[in-house]
């Protein structure tokens, strides 16, 4: 099963997910470091008291921790056998139900459930069941769990199993999928999976679509949502901290480079983005390449600043795209490229401080995913855009329900639309464009991760 890291504290609130907080690293001379992680729930967690964080060792540095018993106040990391956690993380969360919610298959070929799906499925299972057995055990009486996404999707159920006097919710961070997508799943897995999110007495997600595309699930498949409550919190950025970190010096120092890349006098498209398959990435080459093609006033006074950052490179369709997005953007710089100006600046390395000097750059912010959670990028760039920006976002993003009136919304398949976009974007006029950023930024900033994380802990406790 999993050795646990951190003592048996007893804690009133309890957050579960696959990453957690802080991670560790082995140095040469054998001492274990700490690095304390940024992102969303780090931050909705900052104020919250007597508090316990279950997650998973994720690499070697990790379980080394673990074994050695070094901990963080307020944390338990499981050193799940990494066997199972490649196969429940990567073979069935990665492969399997995250290619579902994104409606990523390429149906007459995948998927093909067979016997290596139910070894990963049983893996799957074993995972959750370590997590369910800790917060059981780190739980007091009557206390808060909020299990997040869909790599713990059975955790409620499980739970709920074990102790019936806890308050369990669980949030979706990602999309979910029509039903007939879901019922793509064999039938029995399908209904597991329903069941086990179901044990909650109360499901959160992004947006009302993904929170109505739920019910109809279960109302299709398992009859009904029985008692659980579905909720719907849509995640925003936090301003002060952006706003902030975005006039530090590192940013400061890789703006001066990015100005000295792009050169003066242009405008700037941006997107930041994982090369995550649902991101979209090589459609939105395309359609700025189009943009360029069809509207020729816009060579070389126009630079699309890409950052794509590489994920989940141990999936081989993962590489393969990455190494995609990277040909694409070759080929558009030789095609139009002179050399004086070069149309696409691709950078592959993440870099948070170089995001955020993009971001004080953009003119254009293009966000166009096939599909996506909610997408905080959307709800990043106009907050932080010196000039203020156009937002160019696919409908079938999450945020899209919260930024359309001021966004110009794409259909992500139809390259052609998003480059007619692009060029509305660039040709708006300046008063119009600070006007609507300004609107985006308030939209986006409505509920930052402290507020969003308390919101669901208040409706779980009425529940």
């Amino acid at each position: 099963m999993a050795s646990t890291g951190g003592a048996a504290a007893v804690a009133e609130v309890l957050v579960a997910s696959n990453r957690g907080p802080v991670s560790y690293t082995v140095g040469d001379d054998g001492t274990i470091a700490a690095r304390r992680g940024g992102g969303g729930l780090v931050s909705a967690l900052s104020s919250v008291d007597d508090k316990l964080w279950v997650c998973a060792a994720l690499g070697d540095g990790d379980r080394e921790a673990v074994r050695r018993g070094v901990t963080e106040p307020g944390v338990r990391m499981l050193d799940i056998a990494p066997d199972v956690h490649a196969d429940a993380y990567n073979g069935i969360a990665n492969s399997v139900l995250w290619f579902v919610h994104h409606m990523l298959y390429q149906t007459p070929l995948e998927p093909s459930f067979g016997s290596e799906f139910r070894r990963q499925w049983a893996a799957y299972e074993e995972y959750n069941r370590a997590f369910a057995q800790a917060l059981a055990e780190g739980a007091a009486p009557g206390a808060a769990v909020v299990v997040q996404d869909y790599h713990l999707a059975l955790v409620p159920g499980m739970l709920r199993e074990l102790r019936a006097d806890l308050r369990i919710g669980h949030f979706s961070h990602t999309p979910w999928a029509p039903v007939d997508y879901v019922r793509m799943l064999p039938d029995d897995i399908a209904e597991q999976l329903l069941h086990g999110m179901l044990g909650a007495d109360r499901l959160g997600f992004l947006t009302r679509r993904w929170a109505d595309a739920f019910t109809e699930s279960c109302t299709r498949i398992v009859g009904g949502t029985g008692g659980t409550r579905i909720g719907v919190h849509g995640l925003g950025v936090d301003a002060a901290f952006l706003r902030e970190r975005a006039h530090r010096a590192d940013v400061e120092e890789r703006l001066a480079a990015l100005r000295d890349q792009v050169g003066a006098g242009r405008r700037t498209v941006v997107r930041v983005d994982r090369t995550e398959l649902s991101k979209n990435i090589v459609r939105g080459l395309r359609a700025y390449e189009l943009l360029l093609e069809t509207r020729p006033q816009w060579r070389e006074r126009v630079v699309h600043l890409a950052f794509a950052y590489p994920s989940r490179q141990d999936l081989a369709v993962y590489r393969a795209y990455t190494a995609e997005v990277s040909r694409v953007a070759q080929s558009i710089n030789s095609r139009f490229g002179t050399p004086g100006w070069t149309p696409v600046v691709l950078h592959v390395e993440d870099d948070f401080a170089r995001s955020l000097a993009a971001y004080r750059m953009a003119d254009v912010a293009l966000v166009n995913p096939i599909r996506d959670g909610m997408n905080l990028v959307a709800k990043e760039i106009p907050l932080i855009a010196e000039g203020g920006c156009a937002l160019v976002l696919s409908r079938e993003a999450g945020a899209y329900e919260e930024l359309a009136s001021d966004a110009l919304g794409v259909n992500p398949y139809d390259v052609s639309a998003t480059a007619e976009a692009l060029h509305a974007g660039l040709s708006m006029p300046d008063e119009e464009r600070t006007a609507r950023s300004a609107r985006l930024a308030a939209a986006g900033s409505a509920l930052p991760p402290a507020r969003w994380f308390e919101e669901q802990l208040d409706a779980l406790r009425r529940a």
